[in-house]
């Protein structure tokens, strides 16, 4: 059994998926537009003009897969109560990968050492995903 998260960025997917692309080294896989569902485009599920938008995709972030779309595409994604983690082999990578999430984004709270790990933050990404960063080894 598995659990996967899955994000709707209302209209900003395409551009959230290349950014996690670029800073986490991050691969997509599947994607699948609205235009592949001509019922759907067809239905008023989506707004006009919305065909190019994403229906389903997956992004590949290490040996995690995260599931995202363009939901109703009505701009305004909403993430609250929810953060996902990020657990980084070293200190190094923690930084990177705090840093490359932070840019655009809003850090709540910045990399330091804690009693459970030797690096660890949390922030908002620019598309207003929570993130906790961490490195997975003991402090």
């Amino acid at each position: 059994m598995q659990v996967r998260a899955y994000l709707s960025f209302e209209g900003r997917a395409e551009e959230a998926l290349n950014f996690y692309v670029q800073a986490l080294g991050a691969r997509i896989g599947t994607l699948m537009r609205y235009a592949d569902n001509k019922e759907v485009c067809e239905s008023g599920m989506v707004p006009p003009g919305s065909e190019n938008k994403v229906m389903h995709s997956e992004l590949h972030i290490g040996e995690t897969i995260v599931m995202a779309s363009d939901g109703g595409c009505k701009g305004g994604a909403r993430f609250d109560g929810v953060s996902l983690t990020l657990l980084c082999k070293n200190d190094d990578e923690t930084r990177r990968m705090f840093g490359a999430l932070a840019d655009g984004g809003n850090v709540q709270m910045p990399l330091a050492p804690t009693f459970f790990t030797s690096q660890f933050g949390t922030l908002a990404d620019r598309f207003g995903v929570s993130w906790m960063v961490l490195t997975d080894t003991p402090a």
